[in-house]
């Protein structure tokens, strides 16, 4: 069928879209033209399907980016967990992240917000937790009264020759204890997460909180884990820095220029095309540079062969044996770690995480939507999105990960540097994250890691982190003296109060035992400190929204301007499209509603023009005062449709 040009385009090519809003019964599609400044088109949108081995070639790159990160963040679930010295629970914890990763990447593809996101290990559930081991020095003592030990172990315990043995036993139960209460908690706060996002509570908690008390909560905790990444810098500071320096080199001095990459196809046949490989490898070449430094000091004897010396962590044959006794297959599987608990310190520290994750999350949701170039994500989806994220924190709780899970802002970077924004890349990345973590050698090999490359690698990992975070700024007007004051107090006392807290303990004392160790567990959390200050200031100090930046977090200026490569319709979910014309989807925050026909009058609803070639009207009828609801689109498309075919058949 012939379709009508306008402005050069045909018809066909316009997007109109109208957003959902039932309290509001007048309504205008909006229409996008192109612009002058179109951003950087990308080799394949959110709805395309690569060829299958491009896609797992761009899946694999994908993975190998965020590997680190999670290698990272169980480590130090296992430090604070009291694991540090069982090379199998380390093991065990980061095959269990590795496969998690991949159960809650394909749940948010396929159910949540659909949009080609990585979900995976936030370290925003573990900082509370490395604040509370730095408060209690007897974090990691083993109380006997909490365990469960039999006879026997008690016979041995009493006995003045207690052996290594069972007093490596009972720290291994000790760290089994704590990852049944880690367990309990996250499963708690993982189903509120989720009920937040049913319920579509997120639009409420966004009026009163913003960038403004957002960036600051986020950044403190940032800057309060660099205390617990120079343990393992200071194995060897000169790997450390050789690690560090080669990804600083790659990422940033030499990111404007692209290397010679070899590749076939059947059009070309051999032929070698300019890639920025090495930026978008930058942080694993560093660790493979490190890792390399570090083989070749062992091999020399650079290296001490003390195992109670620090530096002794730094050689590559230090714990060599946890390949060896890794098992090649192990499905991680719920309460491996033994029956849930519940503390409610941890439980109040993974709240905090939940809510900062949770405005982290509409943050890069929205970040993923401009650099995929598509419309600004719809509320359902962010709900849907949210509901997922919850349900994934809840299943990562039980099968013992020590941590929830959220969207990581660093696989939406790579997505704008490689310019492949299909989901189908992702659903494969969720694939590989599955067979990783179910093949236990892959996990071990990453646990032998040289101490000084991981901490080398949280360096430039965790400084980009911060960076990101201060980039969410960028809706706040930092000229205002009341954004830049807010933000300055609220990160001094977020790292001022648990460093006063854990030098002087003893300073809070009301009487009760019970009540002091819940007090001194909500004061340690930086996250906690910073942003209930930040937000009191943020909604008690006069300021316009524009100002505090909530609009502009929300709806991005820079997505209303530029012609979208697709339309809300990447957004919808996975049911059949006539379910959503069923009125119970008025009262689902978790799914559009989008009737069949206009009875009621016009209602803002989804339409996109290149569904509906049989509309021949000029473009200023569509766009006219009376706007057409989607099932006037149908009936008068289906109207012309069947006028054509009587006159064909006459």
């Amino acid at each position: 069928m012939e379709e009508k040009a306008t402005n050069g385009k045909p018809l066909a090519e316009k997007e109109a879209i109208l957003l959902m809003n039932p309290d509001n019964d007048s309504s205008t599609p909006e229409i996008e033209y192109e612009q002058e400044n179109m951003p950087e088109a990308l080799l394949y949108k959110v709805t395309d399907t690569p060829p299958i081995y491009m896609t797992i070639f761009f899946a694999f790159q994908q993975a190998l980016l965020s590997l680190s990160g999670s290698l990272a963040i169980s480590t130090f679930v296992a430090e604070v967990a009291c694991a540090s010295d069982f090379p199998d629970i380390k093991t065990d914890l980061l095959s269990s992240t590795m496969f998690m990763n991949g159960i809650t990447t394909l749940l948010q593809v396929t159910l949540g917000i659909r949009l080609p996101l990585f979900q995976g290990a936030t370290p925003v559930y573990v900082i509370p937790l490395l604040a509370l081991q730095r408060l209690d020095t007897n974090f990691c003592t083993v109380p006997e009264t909490s365990l469960t030990i039999t006879n026997e172990t008690q016979y041995h315990l009493a006995s003045p020759n207690m052996t290594s043995h069972y007093e490596m036993e009972m720290k291994r139960s000790f760290a089994f204890y704590r990852l049944r209460e880690f367990q309990g908690s996250l499963i708690l706060v993982g189903l509120i997460h989720c009920v937040v996002g049913l319920t579509g509570t997120v639009g409420f908690l966004m009026k009163f909180i913003g960038p403004v008390t957002i960036v600051p909560t986020i950044l403190v905790g940032g800057i309060f884990i660099s205390r617990s990444s120079s343990k393992f810098a200071k194995a060897h500071w000169g790997i450390s820095a050789v690690t560090a320096i080669t990804s600083i080199v790659l990422s940033l001095y030499l990111s404007k220029l692209n290397m010679p990459c070899p590749a076939w196809s059947k059009k070309k046949g051999f032929h070698v095309y300019w890639y920025p490989l090495h930026r978008v490898f930058a942080i694993l070449i560093g660790m493979l540079v490190g890792w390399t430094v570090s083989a070749i000091m062992t091999h020399a004897g650079a290296l001490t062969d003390n195992p109670k010396e620090v530096e002794y962590l730094a050689r590559t044959d230090a714990r060599a044996g946890i390949i060896t006794n890794a098992t090649w297959f192990r499905v991680p599987y719920p309460n491996q770690f033994g029956t849930p608990n519940v503390n409610v310190g941890f439980f109040v520290a993974f709240m905090i995480g939940t809510i900062v994750s949770i405005l982290d999350s509409i943050g890069d949701y929205n970040a993923c939507a401009r650099t995929c170039n598509v419309p600004p994500p719809a509320a359902h989806s962010i709900n849907r999105g949210i509901a997922v994220e919850g349900i994934c924190s809840a299943l990562s709780g039980a099968v013992g990960c020590g941590h929830a899970t959220s969207t990581i802002g660093a696989n939406i970077g790579a997505v704008g540097v490689t310019r492949v924004a299909s989901r189908n890349v992702f659903i494969w990345v969720g694939v590989i994250y599955m067979i990783f973590g179910v093949v236990g050698k892959v996990s071990a090999a990453f646990i032998t890691m040289p101490y000084p490359v991981l901490g080398g690698a949280m360096i430039i990992m965790y400084g980009m982190f911060n960076g990101i975070i201060l980039s969410n700024l960028h809706a706040v007007s930092l000229s205002s003296t009341r954004n830049i004051a807010i933000i300055g107090i609220a990160l001094l006392v977020g790292i001022m109060i648990p460093y006063w807290l854990e030098h002087n303990p003893e300073d809070i004392n009301t009487g009760n035992a019970y009540r002091d160790s819940i007090i001194k567990n909500l004061m340690a959390n930086p996250n906690l400190c910073c942003g209930i200050l930040a937000c009191f200031l943020d909604n008690t100090v006069p300021g316009t929204v524009e100002e505090r930046g909530i609009a502009g977090w929300l709806k991005p200026d820079e997505a209303k301007n530029s012609q979208y490569s697709e339309g809300l319709e990447v957004y919808q979910p996975l049911v059949p499209r006539k379910w959503l014309s069923h009125n119970i989807m008025r009262y689902l925050p978790f799914c559009p509603f989008q009737p069949r026909t206009g009875d009621n009058g016009p209602i803002k609803v989804h339409c996109h023009l290149r569904t509906f070639q049989g509309w021949e009207e000029d473009e200023s009828q569509v766009i006219g005062e009376k706007t057409p609801t989607c099932g006037q689109y149908l009936a008068t498309a289906e109207r012309r449709s069947r006028t054509r075919d009587s006159e064909i058949k006459g």
